[in-house]
């Protein structure tokens, strides 16, 4: 989603706003824009629709000195892609400018009283009406810019991440937020960054403050940073440091960051364990829930929320706590969720899952959840994100900057904190074996190493992408463990090469999908050797039997599915809950491949975000 960033400091202003704009990239966005302003002159605004790249080319010709600006990156909302809706907006009369991400629910009723007040708007955003109104506080009730826009704030129904700057005040920069991310970076000498995350601010400083909802920082040259909440309350800001490396959100000699995610989930799983699975004590801790466990053990059941591919993840937890802990799961679309009127208990455990943390619908299910008194254990990527610091407890999944729009690490590395979430309830509860409990932690163990001899199969995997690159449809077909997976696999290939997808239980198949099957219908069945291998045997069979293409997803070894197959790909032999952190991963190569071949932009898919912070 949309993506901000914002210097003051004494370097040139601009350079570093390209900079952060491009890193910013990987959000998804339609339009680009940077405003610049100098003591005792108009604010400079360049904006454009397109890349960042169009941007940099339209303002090749301008003066885009200064040493204090904006930087913005839009996915439309309200109002079309084009240049006069790309962000920054001017107020009516020049003197203000504004950056924001989010939603300003309430946006046309302000709109209308500030057009009966005689205001006439340029574009179609909500975003514009926020700065007017700002404006036309300044000047009607003379006050200064800190209280103008506490009271648009209080105002203002919707979620936001505002940056404002004044053509009167060209040594303050103010931001705000409520529902959307932001950071801000504190440089040495009173240089300060905004940005919706930090991926523009690493390179120049470690030491971040996140705002809280309804926060708003002020930021003045040659001053501290000052916090107060948008009712004039003064706030202590807390000072952190950055985990976060440079050379995790650089591409590192990879073609494409989707690629780059991929090949490093053999570490990434591995740093997602260090510190939780000690194979000389034969134990797993996750100190994230250690005061929590009796309450999840004893819940009356679990309930999973979360969107998209973790959603998917979710999925997979569901047949793991079922399983493991034999404790009764629901897995529910955050987005769906929070528009029932659910039956939840203080008996309850709620597990969000979010790759960014900052997922508008998670976090918005998470505060009903907690309203009705259930305990709220987080699992996601991003350190001081909105759901780490909304749940009761939770776990990061260490899994590092995931740059390109299609999960794919974060999903593997959701998946193992779920599965050593399961074993250590299971294992509490006593409702598996001391000889499971072991082979599962062996079974983990051995993953990163499994891992890395699945990604030497590339260039098969390759290959087999380049025969059906110009398919129109896939079907994915898996069971038990591996039914998330196809969902997951369907998933990908449409995000990234736009070819229509679907996922199905195998058995499903015969309820209505069977009708598609025919020579021109490439059907990715996943069929490990366990659980149930006979019955999707026979699932492949009836696919063959209809002239579907098959490309079967088998354990090492295999001879019958992979005899019946038009092309096969092997796994190495894991425990069956582990069999999908193994499955997922040729599926990710061929969804990367075939999109490559279709010439798709793969780290930036057309319509996507990476992070959906608004609904």
């Amino acid at each position: 989603m949309c993506g901000i960033v914002a210097y003051m400091g004494e370097r040139e202003a601009y350079p570093i706003l390209l900079k952060g704009l491009h890193r910013l990239e990987y959000r998804g966005y339609d339009s680009a824009g940077v405003a610049l302003l100098k003591k005792g002159q108009d604010i400079n605004l360049y904006k454009c629709k397109g890349k960042v790249a169009d941007l940099e080319l339209f303002a090749s010709t301008k003066d885009v000195s200064g040493t204090l600006g904006v930087g913005h990156t839009r996915w439309a909302t309200h109002g079309i892609p084009d240049d006069k809706n790309a962000h920054p907006h001017f107020s009516e009369s020049g003197d203000l400018v504004i950056i924001h991400n989010g939603i300003i629910e309430n946006y046309a009723s302000l709109k209308k009283e500030l057009e009966n007040r005689g205001h006439t708007f340029k574009s179609d955003t909500d975003t514009e009406v926020l700065v007017y109104l700002i404006d036309n506080i300044i000047k009607n009730e003379h006050v200064d810019l800190v209280e103008a826009v506490q009271i648009a704030l209080n105002q203002v129904i919707g979620a936001y991440a505002i940056v404002v700057l004044s053509k009167d005040k060209p040594d303050m920069m103010i931001g705000a937020k409520k529902g959307s991310p932001l950071v801000v970076g504190i440089g040495e000498n009173h240089e300060y960054f905004i940005a919706s995350d930090a991926t523009p601010i690493i390179e120049y400083t470690r030491n971040v403050v996140y705002l809280n909802d309804e926060e708003i920082v002020i930021l003045e040259r040659g001053k501290e940073i000052k916090i107060k909440t948008i009712k004039n309350q003064d706030k202590t800001p807390y000072i952190q440091e950055l985990e976060m490396q440079l050379e995790t959100i650089e591409k590192g000699g990879f073609d494409h960051f989707m690629l780059k995610e991929i090949y490093e989930q053999p570490r990434s799983i591995r740093d997602n364990m260090r510190g939780r699975l000690n194979m000389e004590l034969g134990e797993v801790t996750l100190g994230g829930i250690i005061d929590y466990q009796s309450k999840i053990m004893n819940a009356n059941r679990i309930i999973i929320v979360a969107c998209g591919t973790s959603w998917h993840a979710g999925l997979v937890g569901e047949y793991l706590f079922e399983e493991l802990a034999r404790i009764p799961v629901e897995v529910e679309y955050a987005s769906e969720f929070r528009y029932r009127n659910p039956i939840i208990t203080e008996n309850d455990v709620v597990i969000a899952i979010s790759q960014s943390g900052e997922t508008a619908d998670t976090l918005a299910a998470i505060e009903l959840a907690k309203s009705k008194g259930a305990t709220i254990f987080g699992i996601c990527n991003v350190v001081g994100s909105s759901i780490a610091r909304a749940t009761h407890a939770g776990s990061y999944t260490h899994a590092g900057p995931e740059i390109g729009v299609a999960s794919t690490k974060a999903f593997t590395a959701q998946v193992t904190v779920l599965t050593l979430m399961a074993l250590v309830i299971g294992h509490k509860k006593g409702t598996i074996t001391e000889t499971k409990y072991r082979q599962m932690l062996n079974g983990l163990d051995q993953l990163p190493e499994k891992i890395e001899k699945m990604l030497s199969f590339d260039d098969q995997i390759k290959y087999i992408s380049s025969i059906y690159k110009d398919a129109n449809n896939f079907l994915y077909l898996g069971r038990s463990y591996n039914f998330p997976i196809a969902l997951e696999g369907a998933l990908k290939l449409k995000e990234i090469s736009y070819i229509h997808a679907e996922g199905y239980p195998a058995a499903e198949m015969k309820h209505g999908p069977i009708a598609l099957i025919d020579e021109n219908m490439p059907v990715v069945v996943i069929a490990p050797n366990k659980g149930s291998y006979e019955k999707i045997l026979s699932n492949v069979q009836e696919v063959k039997a209809r002239g579907g293409k098959i490309i079967a997803i088998v354990t090492e070894g295999d001879t019958e599915v992979a005899d019946l197959a038009d092309h096969s790909i092997e796994i190495p032999e894991v425990e069956e809950e582990l069999t999908p952190l193994m499955s997922v991963i040729p599926l990710q190569l061929l969804a990367y491949h075939i999109a490559i071949m279709r010439g798709c932009n793969v780290d930036q898919p057309r319509n996507l975000a990476k992070s959906v912070t608004v609904e």
